[in-house]
């Protein structure tokens, strides 16, 4: 019995949309990660981009359960002393909630240049508007 290897040419890449309206950060986050990688698809192989294009809407609704959202910090270092700067969740999901949502994402994802290739993958909206009509995204509906 031989392994499969997916080759690029071999890849059948699909869009969809998913609703993150009322529904938890990292649950949802989580599996867009997991279709983003390809994990959902029977040709998945770990070192080669198999996955799928994902356009995220409502992402300002997104929930943060328990007390998160005070008491969770989005964090970023400067990389000079004292340069760690810190958002609670709460101030980040107002301002710049694309960012929290894909900054969940990313941080989900394979490191290096594979991961990179991974998030590029990933388009994340505030409202339920997005601009892919062209492609023909079909709507997923996540379990969580």
């Amino acid at each position: 019995m031989k392994s499969y290897i997916a080759k690029a040419q071999d890849i059948q890449r699909k869009w969809y949309v998913v609703d993150a309206a009322g529904k938890p950060l990292g649950r949802i986050a989580s599996q867009v990660a997991s279709i983003l990688r390809g994990k959902n698809k029977p040709i998945f192989t770990p070192h080669v981009d198999t996955g799928d294009f994902v356009i995220v809407i409502n992402s300002e609704k997104v929930v943060l359960t328990g007390k998160k959202l005070d008491q969770k910090f989005l964090r970023h270092h400067s990389l000079y002393a004292g340069g760690l700067k810190e958002t609670p969740y709460r101030d980040a999901l107002q301002k710049k909630p694309e960012f929290v949502f894909e900054e969940a994402v990313r941080r989900m994802l394979p490191k290096g240049v594979l991961g990179r290739q991974m998030f590029k993958k990933l388009k994340v909206y505030k409202g339920s508007e997005h601009n892919h009509e062209a492609q023909k995204p079909e709507v997923l509906e996540l379990k969580y």
